[in-house]
């Protein structure tokens, strides 16, 4: 019988406080400048983006900045301006618009087409059919002011017929155009569903939709028109609250979302309020000062006790229940674990009270509801089916991994509310593009079937963000083409962190009951309740299954053998009967390309779906093959052997595969698959599609 070592359920004592030096000299150095000398030094970013930047008369702050003369972490992504010859300009859809006005408190601007301002007084060249383009904005964070702005339709080449001789009266002057009838510029207000826009359209070759104010319509100044420009309306964070508070606000590369900096500590999501009593500044200081010197003592204090305390706390932590661990973890004013508490009156507003409209998807712990925050910030919202002990424990686990872990193929946790309020909520960053499964087997593959090169891009942007969470000692446990999301660019998002766990870098197993989504399950999981990095792999090569074939993880209208895909592919591979597997409409078969890199994607999920969880390759291994498989780098040969794998995870050398039994009889056994169905002590987190979270 092979023993293992499996992971105890403790608290670990706290380990001493180091008493460090440098930080006292340091603290000691801060506190002995001025009170504006000491505070400026706490956060760099809060002196760099405390003023703003006066660009053609106009003052440019959040969330705006100027390019080479700001931080871009002044400024919120998507807002970012050049000031050149002192006028600013903003890039959309490939063409420079000026910046006319910018009105803060409503969160608008006025710009026009660069093309149309001219410092030279030469003509202007609206007239000319390459001058203008269409206006295509595919951020949700700018978008047009319905209520003042208005469409000038641009008709080029235009050939002067009976029904176009009643438009006449659009016909523009353009200079320098020649006199015969396929010159003919027409210029209509309104856009390219108007009766009259479609009609004028038949005539003509070229059709431009320019945005302008509403307060033109009807005019025949086309020049003046287009000069005057239109609104756009911006959404962005709202930076009223950081202002009051004496804050500036910004953007957190590294969290990626809003950020309120402050003179007097880094990366908090309210500043302290200013004043100008200087003298209770100082005295605060002086008082600083004199705790600083108490806490020294405490420290020396704390040192000699520790030692004498350390061994009843290491027998307290084995002894103390579930229930008193929940209470220790942090939650303190409006953070908890370091991310914001909403309200639930606040998620019910941003939800429109959980409008059955707003519904994003179903899964097997909660529902997900589109919302928009008070900020502007479009979001998805997760509201957990009912409050116990088990969902309190599966928020707390989804809070705490989201915050500890940062990567941009993860997705993001924006807050959630206190694990004491009557409904257990979380926050989303909102992905607007569905998941994986939606394109390979929902509504949208029969849209708009995702093409090789996605699918190959999907299946190396999950395998880095499963490297990562391994290199961070933790395993997902529910890894489905349900729980990778998809972003306009079709770049990827691991979501749902409910059932992860965090695994000790000095074990080989952690033993749990199984739990997971029929069909992704790790057979040898399911069968010994040992969970490893290895489960992850297994359930990965079942989302690489289904890549290359577009069918579902399960589906019961399949031959009672082939109901469970894993088990479907791993014949046919062996069977080289790929025709059988492979989906005909990814040009497998025509283009000699996609032929080598989805052969050589078939035996890495083979080998990944092995029973003998030793035999599959690490995740970090995984990653380097499908990059070698995509940049055509690949050797097939090396790629079977796998004696070397079992050493390439994150630094660990686990033994050979541990027998569920004293005698081995599995061994003699049929080797199993992943479940199709699930029994109640399993807890399934479901298969429907959910869009966030």
């Amino acid at each position: 019988m092979t023993r293992t070592r499996t992971r105890t359920a403790l608290t670990p004592p706290p380990s001493p406080l180091p008493f460090n030096t440098n930080l006292l000299l340091l603290l000691l150095f801060s506190l002995s400048l001025s009170p504006r000398e000491s505070l400026s030094l706490v956060d760099f970013h809060f002196g760099n983006c405390s003023l703003p930047v006066v660009c053609g008369g106009l003052n440019i702050t959040f969330p705006f900045y100027v390019r080479n003369r700001q931080p871009s972490y002044c400024g919120f992504p998507g807002f970012d301006l050049s000031c050149p010859n002192d006028r600013p300009v903003i890039t959309l859809s490939g063409d420079d618009y000026v910046v006319r006005d910018v009105f803060y408190e409503n969160q608008s601007l006025r710009i026009s087409n660069a093309a149309l301002h001219d410092d030279n007084s030469t003509a202007f060249s609206y007239c000319a059919p390459g001058s203008l383009k269409n206006l295509t904005l595919t951020s949700t964070l700018l978008q047009l002011s319905p209520n003042v702005t208005s469409t000038l339709s641009l008709l080029y080449n235009c050939n002067i017929t009976p029904r176009a001789d009643e438009l006449l009266n659009y016909r523009i002057s353009c200079s320098g155009e020649e006199e015969d009838e396929s010159g003919v510029v027409l210029g209509i207000y309104g856009d390219g569903k108007d009766q009259e826009v479609i009609d004028a359209a038949k005539e003509c070759r070229t059709l431009v939709e320019a945005p302008v104010a509403a307060e033109w319509i009807g005019t025949v100044e086309i020049e003046a028109a287009l000069k005057s420009g239109f609104v756009l309306n911006w959404t962005a964070s709202n930076c009223s609250a950081c202002e009051a508070t004496g804050g500036k606000c910004g953007f957190d590369y590294e969290i990626f979302h809003y950020q309120c900096y402050c003179p007097d500590r880094p990366h908090a999501l309210h500043c302290t309020p200013t004043g100008n009593n200087q003298a209770r500044l100082k005295i605060g200081l002086g008082s600083g000062i004199g705790a600083l010197a108490i806490i020294c003592l405490c420290l020396c204090i704390y040192r000699i006790r520790y030692r004498q305390q350390h061994s009843f706390l290491k027998f307290r932590s084995r002894h103390a229940s579930s229930k008193s661990s929940l209470k220790a973890d942090l939650e303190v004013g409006n953070v908890y674990f370091e991310v914001p508490i909403f309200t639930n009156g606040e998620l019910e507003e941003a939800t429109n009270y959980f409008d059955s409209a707003r519904e994003l998807g179903d899964g097997g712990f909660g529902t997900v509801y589109f919302g928009k925050l008070r900020d502007g910030r479009e979001v998805a919202v997760k509201r957990l089916y009912e409050r116990n002990y088990r969902r309190v424990k599966q928020f707390m686990t989804e809070v705490q991994i989201l915050t500890r872990l940062r990567h941009r193929n993860l997705v993001s946790l924006y807050g959630c509310t206190s694990q004491h309020s009557h409904e257990l909520l979380l926050v989303y960053e909102y992905i607007p593009n569905g998941t994986v499964a939606d394109h390979l087997h929902g509504e949208r593959a029969k849209q708009d079937p995702l093409l090789w090169p996605t699918r190959i891009s999907i299946a190396i942007e999950t395998a880095t963000a499963l490297a990562y969470l391994h290199a961070s000692d933790t395993i997902h446990r529910d890894v489905k083409t349900n729980n990778i999301l998809l972003d306009n660019n079709f770049s990827v998002k691991v979501a749902d962190f409910g059932l992860s766990r965090l695994f000790p870098n000095d074990v080989s197993h952690v033993s749990t009951a199984p739990q997971g989504t029929p069909g992704y399950v790790d057979p040898e999981y399911h069968q010994c309740y040992q969970l490893t990095e290895k489960s992850d792999v297994y359930s990965f090569g079942v989302v690489l299954v289904e890549l290359i074939s577009s069918m579902p993880a399960v589906d019961i209208s399949r031959d009672r053998h082939e109901i469970n895909l894993a088990n479907l592919a791993t014949s046919k591979i062996r069977n080289r009967a790929f025709h059988e597997l492979i989906d005909p409409n990814l040009g497998f078969e025509s283009d000699p390309e996609i032929n080598r890199m989805i052969m050589a994607v078939a035996e890495l999920a083979f080998r990944c779906l092995q029973q003998d969880k030793d035999l599959r390759p690490s995740m970090g291994t995984v990653l380097e093959e499908l990059k070698a498989i995509s940049s055509g780098t690949h050797e097939p040969d090396k790629s079977k052997d796998v004696s070397d794998d079992n050493s390439a995870g994150q630094g660990k050398n686990p033994p050979p595969s541990p027998e569920c039994d004293d005698a081995g009889l599995l061994k003699n056994m049929k080797s199993p698959t992943s479940p199709v169905s699930v029994t109640q002590k399993w807890g399934s987190s479901g298969s429907s599609s959910v869009h966030s979270g």
